[in-house]
């Protein structure tokens, strides 16, 4: 992508953090949190969800267009879900445990604390609860960061079901606690928002109180331009996206302002009555137009070679107008800018712009389908046509692969927030907030590892962000030399995980048994990787340390390197002293694992010094 000059076009960025807490309980019932398999499931049911007026008789108009299509819901329990996922029963009152980690990421970040905790509704009805609202509550406003960025709020709120595929979800994920936290618009360039969430990550993690893993951690990324507008983008897994989702959508929009000034320019205008065309493709070679009950065209009068006209990679105006026509249930639609094509012929095409009076500066739009889905989607095309004359819709997007997005529904407004009565608030007295205990940020163990245990920034980074960094420390208090408790615990896991070992097989308790028994010398360090892959396979301690060669004594292990030695002899002779870092090899491998590699190395050079004199 062309490099872009941030400033002069004014961007401004703010960033939604969701992090599930790691927390015995979900936030609002008793049952674990602990996500399951489909094939676990011992139930289902299905629902249907409407959207509900505010408390001022208003619809929230997100909510209003999820129910252009009326979708049947279907919902997977489990022996570990339980009727509150379900809204068959009340909830409970808000998990203490996930306040008390809420409170702490406030504390850390000098926010604010809210008195009195109420907890609301957000009306959600796209399936992903079963109540047709999501429960959320402030638990404190107004801190910042390092780096002067401002966190607004803080929230706590419910998990959002899983979505298994489009209106199919697992209830599992359901109520799982989830904290917000929200920047103000104070980021103006793509690397600003990745290292802000960068930061908020490493506060989130220096808990230890926070789940890991793939879909535990989502970014909205909040963006705006110069004579652009506000753009929210949902559902940023991976941090090394987030810099490439702020630039291609500053492209985008970037692009369709000066799709808007060439359309100013020629005049253009939007055919706000659609055609029937079905029967001039009652034989067409395209099967969709073929066997679509209505076709209908409309007219985009001097749009012609816009609506192709990429705005971001992968992504055209026509792409769209045609998320706008997917919210009625069509699978997309067809535009002149890329006809013919699809098994649509020139001569057809020829026809279209006759039948509506085009000509090759148009665009002309076709959607097929039931008669019901083409005259909704072809209301949504028009709608997004229009808007391209006017402005940037203020939208909420979803990210697509490699960074560019799609549209999902308007920005939610005011009208989807309402109190929830079914649960208490809850307040914290300035004693308890002051008794919070604080934990190490993962920056400060970072150095601490450095300069304590003298080891390398990077490979402090490793263990300070691992799982395993409090069994590490507790192998240390233990005795252990700091350096073979990191290989152990960081160097030699991350090198087998390569090779395809199943790491996570292997349990604190396990390495550090190894690393005890090399302290009493029944194996050598070296040995390190062979009785992990060992415990990896599921053989236990014992087991494994029996499998190495018996102890080698000195007179045993001169021995072995004279007999290896005799046998390489000439290697020996054309190396020289070179030749002990090929040898030490076949030597460890000869007394697997049973001798320490500074006393294998040792008596290599003294046996190949001897056969040099």
């Amino acid at each position: 992508m062309t490099d872009m000059d941030y400033s002069a076009l004014g961007l401004v960025a703010g960033i939604e953090i969701h992090q599930q807490l790691n927390t015995k309980e979900k936030l609002f019932c008793r049952c674990p949190t602990t996500i399951r398999e489909t094939s676990e499931s011992s139930a289902e049911f299905f629902r249907y969800l409407r959207a509900t007026k505010s408390e001022l008789g208003e619809l929230d108009r997100a909510a209003e267009e999820e129910m252009m299509q009326k979708r049947r819901f279907r919902y997977l329990q489990y022996d570990t879900t339980c009727l509150v996922e379900n809204d068959d029963e009340p909830p409970t009152p808000l998990n203490r445990e996930a306040l008390d980690i809420v409170w702490t990421i406030a504390k850390l970040t000098g926010m604010a604390r809210v008195p009195e905790i109420h907890t609301m509704r957000k009306l959600v009805i796209d399936g992903s609860n079963t109540s047709g609202f999501q429960r959320t509550a402030l638990v404190a406003v107004q801190g910042s960061l390092p780096t002067g960025a401002i966190i607004e709020t803080l929230c706590l709120e419910e998990e959002a079901a899983q979505r298994i595929e489009d209106a199919f979800f697992s209830l599992d994920r359901l109520g799982i606690p989830l904290i917000e936290i929200t920047t103000a618009p104070c980021l103006h360039t793509p690397e600003d928002v990745q290292e802000t969430a960068a930061l908020i990550g490493m506060y989130l993690r220096s808990t230890g109180r926070v789940k890991r893993g793939i879909g535990t951690i989502r970014q909205d990324v909040n963006i705006s331009i110069r004579e652009g507008t506000r753009v929210e983008i949902k559902g940023v897994q991976e941090l090394s996206l987030i810099a490439e989702v702020v630039r291609r959508e500053v492209l985008r929009q970037v692009s369709l302002l000066e799709i808007r000034e060439e359309l100013k320019r020629r005049g253009a205008l939007v055919e706000t009555n659609p055609v029937d065309v079905t029967e001039l493709f009652r034989n067409s070679e395209s099967k969709i137009l073929k066997k679509a009950k209505k076709v209908l065209a409309i007219r985009l009068k001097e749009f012609g070679g816009l609506v192709g006209r990429e705005i971001q990679p992968g992504r055209r105006l026509g792409s769209e107008m045609s998320d706008y026509a997917k919210k009625c249930g069509v699978g997309g639609l067809f535009h002149t800018d890329e006809l013919p094509a699809y098994g649509v012929s020139e001569k057809e095409v020829a026809a279209l712009k006759q039948a509506v009076a085009a000509t090759d500066n148009d665009c002309v739009v076709l959607v097929a389908d039931t008669p019901q889905k083409c005259t909704c989607a072809m209301a949504q095309i028009i709608r997004r046509a229009l808007l391209a004359l006017e402005e940037i819709p203020k939208e909420t997007r979803k990210m697509l692969e490699e960074g560019s997005t799609a549209y999902m529904r308007p920005l939610p407004g005011a009208a989807r927030m309402y109190p929830e009565t079914d649960v208490l608030p809850v307040r914290i007295t300035s004693e308890e907030w002051d008794a919070l205990p604080l934990p190490e940020l993962l920056t400060d163990k970072i150095e601490r590892y450095m300069r304590d245990y003298g080891l390398a920034r990077e490979v402090g980074k490793q263990l300070a962000y691992s799982d395993r960094a409090c069994a590490f420390e507790e192998a240390v208090a233990a005795g252990i030399k700091p350096s073979i408790a990191e290989r152990a615990f960081n160097s030699t896991l991350r090198e087998l995980s390569r090779d395809g070992v199943m790491i996570d097989c292997i349990s604190n308790t396990a390495i550090l048994g190894v690393l005890l028994a090399i302290q009493s010398g029944k194996a050598s360090k070296e040995a390190i990787p062979a009785l992990l892959t060992a415990l990896a396979d599921g053989k236990n301690l014992d087991e494994t340390l029996n499998s190495l060669a018996p102890a080698v004594s000195a007179s045993d292990l001169t021995a072995i390197v004279d007999a290896i030695i005799k046998e390489k002899i000439e290697f020996v002779r054309e190396r020289g002293a070179a030749a002990a870092g090929p040898l030490m090899g076949v030597v460890m491998k000869e007394v697997r694992g049973s001798v320490d590699g500074k006393a294998v190395s040792q008596a290599l050079q003294a046996a190949i010094a001897e056969v040099l004199k």
